[in-house]
């Protein structure tokens, strides 16, 4: 389902639905969303606590719910990730969200919910949030998503990896977070892999587990269905006291190349810096080149 366009003067709230985070640690992001002609409004849970998470359980969902319930907010990002999505979503209420759909905007752990979203046919944004916006290093991660939000034409080409695999597939772009795409298996946010664009990236987790994730994802015959594979930043990356002996690239090749689609490494999405937006949901074509890779919306 196709969101509106924002408007200059829309409103749009920011929640923590994970960890913690400060409203002074937000305060670029807000000042580059107010740059941008957005009211912002910031919902409750940012700068409440309850240990490692934004407010309890019931603070965040219920913080949410009203911004996914109030018709005057355009747009709802994530202020951070970490860990505590899923811990509220099963409490949530879409119903006027899907009678109004609305932007969603959040990467890393907020992977389940738009996973979720799309189960619900809608589109989402896997793309910056206020915590990282506004920085000198983030200009290119922070203008993808204001075409994004604004509808503006956005397509992206980046140069070839020498371990690409060619070809041309066009599908829906889903995914997100890997170890997040495993953790909802069978859950109401699970996501269907058949005829994806599937994205995938990580960060601080060890090779052995990337390994074991993709083995599980293999078994479960979710690889195979895939139109295309675009594979992100895996940064921060560990490696056992008796090395595990294969890096991403390797480990995703032996898992995923037999079955001929075309797969792309090194794509600039992820828990960095340049993390380009991407719009979940939205049909688009991935084109692997011996030279290049382009990636746009149909």
């Amino acid at each position: 389902m196709n969101l509106p366009a924002l408007q200059k003067g829309d409103a749009v709230g920011i929640v923590c639905l994970a960890r913690k985070v400060s409203l002074e640690d937000i305060q670029d992001g807000v000042a580059l969303l107010e740059a941008w002609g957005l009211r912002v409004v910031v919902g409750q849970s940012v700068g409440a606590e309850d240990g490692y998470f934004g407010g309890s359980d019931a603070v965040r969902r219920a913080d949410f719910q009203q911004m996914l319930d109030n018709p005057q907010i355009k747009a709802i990002f994530s202020a951070r990730g970490g860990y505590g999505t899923t811990r509220i979503l099963d409490q949530l209420d879409f119903t006027q969200l899907i009678a109004n759909p609305k932007w969603i905007i959040g990467f890393s752990d907020v992977t389940a919910l738009l996973c979720h979203l799309l189960s619900l046919g809608l589109e989402s944004v896997h793309g910056t949030m206020p915590l990282l916006m506004g920085k000198p290093d983030t200009p290119e991660a922070d203008e993808t998503l204001r075409r994004i939000l604004f509808r503006e034409p956005l397509s992206y080409k980046i140069p070839a990896h020498p371990m690409n695999q060619p070809g041309t597939a066009t599908g829906q772009l889903a995914g997100g977070n890997l170890i997040l795409l495993d953790t909802i298996t069978g859950t109401a946010s699970d996501l269907d892999f058949s005829g994806k664009l599937l994205f995938i990236e990580d960060v601080g987790e060890y090779y052995y587990n990337i390994d074991r994730v993709l083995v599980h994802l293999r078994r479960q015959g979710r690889l195979e269905k895939l139109a295309g594979l675009v594979v992100g930043q895996f940064s921060d990356m560990n490696d056992t006291v008796v090395p595990f002996g294969k890096d991403v690239p390797q480990i995703i090749l032996e898992h995923c190349a037999s079955y001929g689609y075309p797969i792309c490494f090194d794509f600039p999405v992820g828990h960095v810096p340049r993390n380009l937006a991407l719009a979940v949901g939205r049909q688009a074509t991935l084109q692997v080149t011996a030279t290049e890779v382009t990636l746009h919306y149909v």
